[in-house]
């Protein structure tokens, strides 16, 4: 049986070391920054390595409708959105993932849009 990208790379550890590279881009983001002003981060950290576990084949799983709830109140808007696809992008290459494996997470997380972008 074929191996799911999130068994290949190395499961929750690499994924975790995936994810606070992306909110060091974030952070540093003029356009994202705002929105985590006053966030605990460690918390969203967590939830965001479990996240992008999903994306890439593994033991997780967050419903539409969780999401939809998560990023309701946010006011999230496409710029935002199309900013932290590119971010998450980056990382991804960041950390020399095969370019098949990071079209396919990017997908999995760009077909959620709707979900995440409220304004």
């Amino acid at each position: 049986m074929a191996q799911t990208p999130f068994e290949r790379y190395g499961g929750f550890g690499v994924v975790s070391k995936v994810v606070l590279a992306f909110y060091d881009k974030v952070l540093d983001s003029e356009i994202m920054a705002e929105y985590f002003e006053d966030v605990d981060m460690r918390r969203l950290i967590d939830h965001q390595t479990q996240f992008v576990s999903q994306l890439m084949g593994g033991p997780v799983a967050y419903t539409d409708d969780m999401l939809r709830q998560l990023h309701l109140r946010l006011g999230i808007h496409d710029t935002a959105f199309d900013e932290m696809i590119e971010l998450f992008t980056e990382t991804l290459e960041d950390f020399e993932l095969d370019d098949d494996d990071v079209d396919l997470i990017v997908s999995e997380m760009t077909v959620r849009r709707p979900l995440i972008v409220t304004t």
